[in-house]
């Protein structure tokens, strides 16, 4: 297990959001988000830090680098419905030659509902280890 990244349940400890509304494709039977449609809400998250930092995805696929998920952890504290605006706050942290990870605070007006951890290495095309590119290392958070 490499995660040892710990996700703040304060907003302000964020320098990134982003809102995602809730689908009713994503509820189970009980009418709550089924727990399996966080991964994606996360990983859209991610990808929208990174376009917002200059780095989109796309491209730095295209630079011959992808950023495998190599665990993921979810804590749930409230459940979402559908037709919620989630405010899903991102910070990048515990950078390591191999490795980067990423804390989570979801979030439907300013209730904490869950907070969540990513944690990713970096690979080429053919799924074998690169460096982490240098430029990751300006987008990581001190306090993170």
């Amino acid at each position: 297990m490499r995660l040892s990244l710990t996700p703040s349940n304060d907003p302000d400890d964020y320098s990134f959001v982003h809102p995602i509304r809730t689908r009713f494709a994503e509820t189970d039977a009980m009418g709550i988000i089924h727990h399996s449609a966080y991964v994606p809400y996360l990983e859209d998250a991610r990808a929208a830090l990174f376009r917002h930092r200059g780095y989109p995805y796309d491209e730095v696929r295209a630079a011959g680098i992808d950023f495998a998920v190599l665990e993921v952890h979810v804590r749930y504290c409230r459940p979402l419905r559908f037709d919620e605006v989630v405010d899903v706050h991102v910070t990048l942290g515990d950078l390591t030659r191999t490795t980067f990870q990423v804390g989570y605070l979801l979030t439907v007006a300013d209730e904490t509902r869950a907070t969540a951890v990513t944690v990713h290495a970096a690979v080429d095309a053919r799924g074998r280890g690169q460096r982490m590119p240098r430029w990751l290392g300006a987008l990581v958070e001190p306090s993170a």
